[in-house]
């Protein structure tokens, strides 16, 4: 099979997606589209964890598997828009402080004269 562009692979920035946004956006290809991935990914970075999930996709569309109604151009959640969490502001960021010179802030140490043997 030719070397392909990575411009004009079936996946949209194919050589960006982690190994979990490759496993589900490959699942939308048919068995060519995967084996065009699959010789892509021989001829440039053969990373044994992505030949290993191309191969067994490829497995199991030729066993009879069907590709899914997915788009595979759909935005990726990993550099999507929404974020997780909250986010990080003045107002909710809590007051700075230094730690205490010894001991820990609700045990302060106590002067050698005041311990008792």
């Amino acid at each position: 099979m030719s070397d392909r562009s990575h411009h004009a692979l079936p996946l949209p920035d194919y050589d960006h997606l982690p190994l979990g946004g490759l496993r589900s956006r490959v699942r939308s290809l048919t068995a060519g589209e995967v084996e065009e991935l699959l010789a892509y990914e021989h001829s440039h970075g053969d990373r044994l964890p992505v030949t290993e999930l191309l191969d067994a996709r490829l497995d199991q569309l030729h066993s009879g598997a069907e590709p899914t109604s997915g788009d595979p151009g759909a935005l990726r959640p990993e550099s999507g828009g929404r974020r997780a969490g909250s986010p990080v502001s003045p107002a909710t960021s809590p007051q700075p402080f230094g730690p205490p010179p010894h001991g820990t802030p609700d045990q302060r140490g106590r002067p050698k004269g005041d311990r008792t043997s």
